[in-house]
């Protein structure tokens, strides 16, 4: 069974999908709102596009993937507006786990992170503030751990 803890500035949280779930939120059209101006008239229909063929680069392996996920990722991600320095925190982080495929990263390593991005500098007690505090924003959580 999972165990809680407080979190810390080493606390590695990530986007529970569960989370959606449990609150009858569609994960995949906030998803689709995420997407560059230049991807989402190709995604316009969020249902339309579930899963694509996709090849990892390393092992060349053929992978099907979620459409907007993989669109985020090889395409709005990369943009340099995608995380710029008016985006609101809460928005830079929920989309630095989408660039880093959901990766659990701490606010120590999600503040330097996202100043490599061109965010607005946050220090990592802002960021555990943000994330420790009131609702659970947009499904991210502390990574339970064992």
């Amino acid at each position: 069974m999972a165990k809680w803890v407080r979190p810390t500035l080493n606390t590695k949280y990530h986007i529970d999908f569960d989370w959606w779930a449990e609150q009858g939120l569609n994960f995949r059209s906030y998803l689709s709102s995420q997407l560059c101006d230049e991807c989402k008239p190709k995604y316009a229909d969020a249902r339309a596009a579930e899963l694509v063929d996709w090849v990892d680069p390393v092992t060349a392996e053929v992978k099907r993937v979620d459409a907007l996920w993989q669109a985020l990722k090889s395409c709005c991600s990369t943009r340099a507006d995608y995380i710029a320095e008016t985006t609101p925190l809460t928005t830079a982080i929920f989309r630095m786990f989408l660039a880093n495929d959901n990766t659990p990263l701490s606010p120590a390593e999600l503040a330097e992170n996202l100043a490599k991005r061109g965010s607005r500098r946050y220090s990592a007690e802002d960021i555990l503030r943000t994330l420790s505090r009131g609702p659970i924003y947009r499904g991210i959580k502390p990574v339970p751990t064992e």
